[in-house]
């Protein structure tokens, strides 16, 4: 049944105007998960979820198609990437085609590359996973982290004020990237993160939440830095 590449790129936007089209380097910022899901060759097809015209139409002049739009329901602030990965899933099934595996693999994440997505795909074949996305170390131990109480400044776990970071447990949190999950798993438990996921774990270096105008330029600065780094 092979996998299909989910690219959920609304119209809406409250943060940065017309995020999902917004030039990032040259090219629209969604144009680079399109092109990672088609350099990757592991998907039937990449397609994009959106309610929006001119999404659409720049989805399809950069290889992806949209054989249909996204419904009112799944298109307000508060809909869930799991929502509509599943509207598109039955979608889908509306017209006769299913899926192993699904990748919602976000409009706004210009790190997720093919090579990330094709080492995904190997953990949920290998078994052990049914899901799969990228997660980056915490650039200082959150078992440290302050808190502010009645103005003053206090130890979340005090506990730990005399430790060695080293000594402290890495923890991780969500790259933002994209999320490798099995088809099943999904329908069954209607969300993303399963109690079975697996990581792929980035530098810092290649992560970057992209909420406002200055992330956005960090991101294109780290973007420049990988690029000519593999140059040389």
């Amino acid at each position: 049944m092979g996998n299909l590449a989910i690219i959920p790129a609304r119209g809406g936007s409250k943060r940065i105007f017309r995020k999902n089209v917004k030039d990032f380097l040259g090219k629209p910022i969604m144009v680079y998960s399109i092109e990672a899901g088609l350099k990757s060759g592991l998907f039937e097809e990449v397609m994009v979820s959106t309610d929006d015209k001119e999404i659409a139409e720049i989805a399809k002049k950069n290889g992806a198609t949209v054989p249909f739009l996204r419904s009112e329901e799944n298109s307000n602030d508060f809909a869930g990437l799991s929502d509509v990965c599943i509207e598109v899933i039955n979608n889908y099934k509306k017209i006769d085609r299913e899926f192993d595996a699904v990748c919602c693999i976000l409009p706004t994440a210009p790190f997720a590359n093919s090579e990330s997505l094709i080492n995904a795909k190997k953990m949920i074949d290998e078994g052990m996973f049914d899901c799969v996305f990228p997660v980056v170390e915490y650039g200082y131990p959150i078992q440290r982290s302050l808190k502010i109480e009645d103005r003053f400044v206090k130890m979340r776990w005090p506990e730990n004020i005399s430790k060695r970071s080293q000594d402290l447990e890495k923890t991780y949190h969500d790259a933002g990237q994209f999320y490798f999950i099995k088809t099943e798993t999904l329908l069954t438990g209607k969300k993303l993160f399963t109690d079975k996921s697996g990581a792929i774990i980035q530098s810092d270096l290649e992560v970057q939440d992209i909420d406002t105008d200055m992330d956005w330029l960090i991101a294109e600065m780290k973007y420049k830095i990988i690029n000519e780094g593999n140059k040389i």
